[in-house]
């Protein structure tokens, strides 16, 4: 459910964060040897930037849905920014432009039996399709309930108890707690995932739980024992200050 006042925000970050800090580095293919390395980085999969400033995906008012979603998942706090400044939702929308919101690089064909909840997701739609359903019926579940309002329009704690009741599954509408888990998993992976992909703005996430970025080498601090690595959050491409520009994301 939503972080509320009696839900430890850092309890929850926390135990989470981690799950999501290792990026997929594509598999190099085997190849004689040449006298040069036979393997690049992404040489296989390269990230494809995506410039900010526009959505990609969802439509203006999805967009300030979804914004509002992630900052009641990540409140803004005395920790750290919310999910809306960190970028989650901006994440989601790159991500749902990708082969990820297709399902390009999943067997989609049926049938489609019930999975076990181990198995995740075993329908037929595409994570872009399950977006487009699943944010209509929340918000004409919120429309019935607070006189006509959308979800983006309501005070904090009704967007919980909006949000409290998709996750339990008590709305007309069946795949309400599928739709919950999908954002939320989606919205943890935006605060952080590297910065190249769209979300973890200024690596807020990676600073929340000190952890120190993609570096190549750390053989001069793994001696220093219960010392806090002096180092700051570093991205696949870098830091911001190292170009100038428009920040890109990836999907």
């Amino acid at each position: 459910m939503p972080p509320t006042s009696s839900f430890s925000r850092r309890r929850f970050l926390s135990s989470t964060g981690l799950l999501f800090l290792i990026a997929s580095v594509p598999g190099a293919r085997a190849t004689e040897h040449s006298g040069t390395l036979p393997w690049k980085p992404f040489a296989a999969l390269p990230p494809e930037p995506l410039p900010g400033g526009r959505w990609y995906v969802l439509t203006p008012d999805e967009a300030r849905t979804v914004e509002a979603i992630v900052d009641r998942l990540i409140p803004a706090d005395e920790l750290s920014i919310g999910g809306k400044d960190a970028g989650c939702a901006s994440f989601i929308d790159r991500q749902l432009a990708g082969s990820y919101g297709s399902s390009d690089r999943l067997y989609m064909q049926g049938p489609f039996a019930a999975g076990l909840p181990t198995q995740g997701y075993q329908g037929a739609e595409t994570p872009v399709a399950r977006y487009r359903d699943g944010l209509a019926a929340l918000n004409k579940h919120v429309q019935a309930q607070f006189s006509g309002k959308n979800f983006f329009d309501l005070a904090a704690a009704e967007q919980d108890q909006a949000l409290k009741d998709f996750e339990a599954g008590k709305v007309d509408y069946k795949p309400a707690a599928g739709f919950f888990n999908l954002v939320l998993q989606n919205t943890m992976e935006g605060f952080f995932a590297d910065p190249i992909y769209g979300g973890n703005k200024d690596m807020a996430g990676w600073k929340f739980i000190g952890f120190p970025g993609a570096r190549y080498d750390y053989r001069d601090y793994i001696t220093a024992h219960n010392k806090p690595f002096p180092l700051p959050p570093l991205s696949i491409a870098g830091r911001p200050e190292w170009k100038t520009g428009d920040k890109a994301g990836g999907n």
